[in-house]
């Protein structure tokens, strides 16, 4: 299912990175189904970078700390 006509790409990435969330520095998820469908992974990866955030993936999801803290693995 492509994206509603009145989004586009960049507004759907727009809207995910400025919400209060990713203001406040936490963590969006997303359904990597959903990234490849509407924006390609190529242009959501370009834009974690852009914006100094971090994305992991597990299983069907993107994982975005939106901050450049370090992370560490907890076993």
């Amino acid at each position: 299912m492509p994206l509603p006509p009145h989004l586009s790409a960049r507004d759907w990435l727009d809207q995910m990175f400025t919400s209060a969330t990713a203001r406040k520095g936490g963590i969006v998820k997303r359904q990597v189904r959903d990234v490849e469908r509407l924006v390609g992974r190529e242009a959501f990866a370009a834009e974690v970078r852009r914006r100094g955030f971090q994305a992991l993936r597990n299983g069907g999801h993107f994982i975005v700390i939106c901050n450049d803290q370090p992370i560490y693995r907890l076993k």
